[in-house]
């Protein structure tokens, strides 16, 4: 039996893919740098073997899947292919993987995961429905009938996939060391539509998924009237978020999320809409949206006394937008401290003012270094460029953190797609000192 070993095994779409594996029944390990990632635990769980990079990892019975974070030119990689093994790069490999499936592509600029993981717990209540998602989560089910997965727009990895179907969020600009331009992503998105095969559901609200075209029906979803599924009479209690869908002006049923914020009721209106689509039983979609606990780095809760602390992969200002609404939501009369670390210097470029606009929406502001990548390290701002732009905004350091706990009362609320868990985690520990 050939081993599937996995060189940079954390990442978070490749630990998700060597769960799939492993759970299937291969023999699954893999590399990466000897830091510790939050997508490793999961890999700990299973038991799959992780090591240090080193050509050694390298032998013969392989199948070599290569992360796209790393060239052809690393070390695991050439020997590889010295040895004549197949290398296989992660979007190529799921993209044959899913053919064994009625698959389900979750993608858009904002809120893949979140609906990615939604759509895999619900579906999964209603039939057999191994998933990938982008957090790290990944389970395969023997003789499952549906694969979900979440599919990244990034360098058009998506155009490898040619799905069932595919549900689209929302068009965005983002990743700007590599798009020109809304209009190149909206390209992409196109590009992508026409490779679905079935069906694709699109948030109708969006005016660029608006004009989509494909080959397949398109369902829209969203709050407007001429959506063909429409959330109407929204209410929120402490629970959650409870609203009547219309199906092209029809009532079809109520239900009821524990999560908050307009964007929380679009994921859960895509999921039913697919389920729908595919006829899965009503009352298991009504009652697996209701028990949905969330996906990792995602809105994830702590309670520190009077304080609450959330953790939000948030990086991009539409994304923190909708984090401090969901706050607003929850929390209506609590102060919102925001805790932001800018990831990579072209976004933060690209969206200075945007940042700026999203982040006056919290009530205090407080800034961590720019946290660079391995694309880019430097740029030609700094920090002080955003802070310069936010009334009262502060930078803050892991040996400053105690600043946090005058907010008796708050949410602090930490924000990022770098490395801004260890500002968490600082405080935390300080919490915990004194």
């Amino acid at each position: 039996m050939t081993v599937y070993h996995f060189v940079g095994i954390k990442g978070s779409g490749m630990s998700a893919l060597a769960q799939v594996l492993h759970d299937l029944g291969y023999q699954v390990q893999g590399s990466d740098y000897e830091k510790r990632f939050f997508t490793q635990l999961a890999l700990e769980k299973s038991g799959i073997q992780i090591l240090p990079f080193a050509e050694e990892n390298i032998q013969s019975d392989m199948t070599v899947i290569a992360g796209n974070a790393f060239p052809d030119t690393h070390p695991e990689i050439v020997r590889a292919m010295e040895l004549g093994l197949p290398v296989i790069r992660y979007h190529r490999f799921l993209g044959d993987f899913m053919k064994r499936y009625t698959s389900v592509a979750v993608t858009g600029a904002h809120g893949k995961t979140s609906t990615t993981g939604l759509l895999a717990h619900v579906m999964g209540g209603a039939e057999p429905t191994s998933y990938l998602i982008g957090d790290g989560t990944g389970k395969g089910i023997v003789d499952s009938a549906y694969f979900v997965f979440e599919a990244c727009e990034y360098r058009r990895h998506f155009l490898s996939y040619s799905p069932d179907y595919a549900i689209m969020t929302n068009i965005d600009f983002d990743h700007p060391d590599y798009f020109a331009n809304i209009e190149d992503v909206v390209d992409a998105f196109q590009q992508m539509a026409l490779q679905v095969n079935k069906g694709i559901i699109a948030c109708g609200d969006d005016e660029h998924l608006q004009g989509i075209q494909a080959k397949v029906p398109v369902i829209f979803y969203g709050f407007a009237e001429e959506n063909d599924f429409q959330a109407r009479n929204i209410s929120i209690s402490e629970q959650g978020t409870t609203f009547d869908v219309n199906v092209r002006n029809t009532y079809y049923e109520t239900f009821t999320i524990p999560t908050f914020g307009k964007h929380s009721v679009l994921n859960a209106l895509a999921v039913i809409a697919l389920c729908q689509y595919e006829n899965l039983d009503t009352e298991a979609v009504k009652e697996h949206l209701a028990t949905f606990g969330g996906v990792k780095r995602r809105f994830s809760e702590k309670i520190a006394g009077s304080q609450v602390i959330i953790d939000d992969y948030a990086h991009h200002p539409t994304e923190i937008k909708a984090t401090v609404d969901s706050v607003r939501q929850k929390y209506p009369e609590r102060e919102v401290v925001a805790v932001f670390q800018p990831h990579t210097y072209s976004r933060t470029q690209a969206f200075l003012d945007d940042f700026a606009e999203a982040l006056n929406l919290a009530d205090k502001v407080y800034l961590c270094e720019i946290f660079g990548s391995a694309r880019e390290n430097q740029g030609k701002l700094s920090i002080q460029d955003l802070l310069k732009k936010i009334p009262g905004s502060e930078l803050i350091t892991e040996d400053n953190m105690s600043v946090l706990k005058q907010y008796e009362t708050g949410i602090i609320l930490f924000m990022g797609a770098g490395d801004i868990q260890k500002f968490q985690v600082a405080y935390e520990q300080q919490i915990e000192l004194n």
